[in-house]
């Protein structure tokens, strides 16, 4: 895991000045603290980072060059496959100077070109320069689990895992994207490959980026999720294949020449994941767990060290505060670049500082919910279509349409106990409405946001509709049933916002976060799955929970309940230190002309319902214009690293 970085002027006779790919090295240096590596090439510059997880030595620094150095290199990531990898290069002639996953890529370019990405398993974002053909060639993995961002302005182009690196080199300046808040305003996330700041981009996942000369960056998609139903093979069949690649996915993650743990909360996803790898490891296996004090509703405590005790783990448990969360954010808001898709966050790092006093990776349980349809929402949204297919009577046709039905589901909405809020708010307005406005309405976080930005602050958004864009998305690909639509929406947008978080909250302390669920080949085979497979009665997960069946304790796979990770923000809003933090915060937005509503605002912390995130949307809003658009980020300098 590292940072990586670089810059490309059009004019062939710009040099890069080597201070300026320094400093855009150097603001990444808490993802890679092991080592640093520079290359100049006349208009081209790389950078690096490095986090050292294979191959210790120094055989391993980056940017590192192909053995006639044309090429060269710079990649942020893991290769789980590189060993098979590089066992196929060696039959066909190939040599190596080092055991690094960097140089099997290097390699495996040097054979299939661009091409190579079809050929890999693992989290990755790398640009390789061709210094005879003046070409880069750049790639991010299939679900986007570590960033690139690049933007094109001054007469140059430059990339870096994170965003404050590209406002070291003077050619852009931290800006606002009109549409970039628009979205924020209404998901707490950016849709596609937008931005909170003008200019710049993401790579979005699953694409590549080729560049050449004073041209533009040409964008080519190598791969995307196909919901094509398999019709041939029975439950049965996927339950064992799953269960099959659950296994594989763990044990090519598991490969690292550092100490390593997991991630346990214990919920069904990380539950898993530290059985499987606890199984396949020598000695007792680190388990970094997190917890509030604030009651039962934030304690799962009892099952994470049920599991421990289980599998024999070494279990770790961090409890963080209100005192904590005052001053950890400012210090978060730096290291996300954009504002949050969540409070969680926050219990995230916490968690993340915990786990780095042990090991250098961790193994979690990202992903789950996405995938195999995990999320409270689904329910939701499905009980709705039974209970509209019941009324119509056309709940019991045969095809794909009603996955579940109403008699179906009955035995499983004890999975919306606690939920009441939510299903009042979700039931108050709209209902039987269609499903894509259903779901708007669920993942819709505008309430107690949109009316406090400013209207000036959304330059170039006059004629743009966050809504309208997300209906584009939501029917941007054929997936047949209602859930393949849900999972490819939420793959396509919200898994990658929740990526960015595990991202910035494991890389702000040096540790590596890997996420087996979402190994390619496994989501590949879900999308596969008849719908009626996956998603039987409307149960949560049901494809995954028969796979592991055999795998976590009985309890549980047993459990009725799914908790997350909340933060008890609801109770910390209304004491101190929390609540005048926030307060000083929405009133420095004011003063700044960046939020308006002067009554309204003052009383938000008192009016705010449950399960809302109007509060926290404009807290990391604020926090963000603090450290990027004002201060040190703004003037080249930085501060946090």
């Amino acid at each position: 895991m590292c940072g990586i970085c670089g810059i490309h002027f059009s004019d062939r006779e710009r040099p890069v000045d080597h201070g300026v790919i320094a400093r855009m090295t150097d603001s990444l240096r808490h993802r890679g603290p092991d080592d640093e590596g520079l290359y100049v090439d006349g208009n081209l510059a790389l950078g690096h980072r490095r986090l050292s997880i294979i191959d210790l030595s120094a055989r391993g620094h980056q940017p590192m060059a192909s053995a006639d150095r044309r090429y060269w290199i710079v990649f942020n990531g893991e290769i789980y496959n590189y060993r098979e990898l590089r066992s196929e290069l060696e039959r066909d002639g190939a040599t190596f100077d080092s055991c690094t996953d960097t140089e099997v890529l290097l390699r495996l370019y040097e054979r299939h070109g661009d091409e190579c990405v079809s050929r890999l398993v693992g989290m990755f974002a790398f640009a390789i320069w061709d210094s005879m053909e003046r070409r880069l060639f750049a790639a991010r993995d299939h679900f986007g689990i570590k960033p690139f961002y690049y933007a094109s302005a001054g007469g140059g182009f430059v990339f870096a895992s994170e965003i404050k690196a590209l406002f070291q080199t003077g050619i852009l300046r931290p800006e606002t994207d009109g549409r970039g808040l628009a979205d924020y305003s209404r998901f707490q996330f950016c849709l596609g490959d937008k931005t909170m700041f003008r200019h710049v981009r993401k790579l979005m996942p699953g694409h590549t980026l080729t560049l050449r000369g004073d041209g533009e960056p040409q964008i080519r998609r190598y791969w995307h999720l196909d919901f094509s139903v398999d019709g041939e093979h029975d439950e049965r069949y996927f339950r064992e294949r799953l269960g099959e690649l659950l296994h594989d996915a763990v044990r090519l993650q598991l490969r690292s020449d550092m100490p390593l743990g997991a991630h346990l909360s214990g919920g069904l996803d990380s539950s898993t994941i530290a059985s499987l790898a606890a199984s396949m490891v020598d000695g007792r296996m680190h388990l970094f767990s997190g917890t509030f004090a604030e009651g039962p509703q934030y304690d799962e405590t009892r099952y994470a060290r049920l599991v421990a005790d289980r599998i024999g783990g070494e279990h770790h448990q961090i409890c963080p505060t209100a005192d904590d969360f005052v001053t950890d954010m400012p210090k978060l808001a730096y290291h996300m670049d954009e504002p949050a898709a969540g409070p969680g966050l926050f219990a995230q790092y916490n968690v993340s500082k915990l786990a780095r006093q042990h090991v250098a990776v961790v193994l979690g349980g990202q992903g789950g919910d996405e995938v195999f349809g995990g999320y409270i929402r689904y329910l939701m949204t499905y009980l709705e279509e039974c209970i509209k297919g019941g009324i119509n009577g056309t709940q019991h046709e045969e095809d794909d349409r009603y996955v579940v039905t109403l008699e179906s589901i009955l035995p499983n909405l004890r999975q919306l106990q606690g939920y009441e809020p939510l299903l009042r708010h979700f039931w108050s307005a709209g209902l039987f409405e269609p499903a894509a406005a259903r779901y708007f309405r669920l993942i819709d976080r505008s309430e107690g946001i949109s009316e406090f930005i400013h209207p000036d602050l959304f330059p170039g958004a006059d004629a743009y509709d966050p809504a309208a864009a997300y209906q584009e998305e939501f029917h941007a690909h054929d997936c047949g049933s209602l859930i393949n639509r849900l999972t490819w929406f939420d793959t396509q947008t919200l898994l990658p916002a929740l990526l960015h978080v595990e991202d910035r909250t494991s890389m702000a302390v040096g540790l590596e976060s890997r996420v087996p669920l979402l190994d390619h080949r496994i989501v590949t085979l879900v999308a596969s799955m008849p719908p009626k497979v996956k998603y039987k009665g409307g149960r949560s997960k049901y494809i995954f929970r028969e796979a592991v069946r055999e795998v976590v304790p009985r309890e549980i796979y047993d459990r009725p309940d799914k908790m997350g990770f909340p933060v008890p923000l609801q109770e910390w809003y209304h004491r101190e230190p929390v609540r005048s933090f926030v307060g000083d915060a929405l009133v420095s937005a004011r003063n700044a002309g960046f939020l308006v509503g002067n009554g309204a605002l003052d009383t938000l912390l008192d009016r705010e319902r449950p399960y809302a995130r109007g509060t926290w949307g404009l807290l990391s809003l604020e926090l963000w214009r603090r450290a990027f658009l004002e201060g040190p980020v703004a003037a080249g300098t930085m501060t946090y690293a």
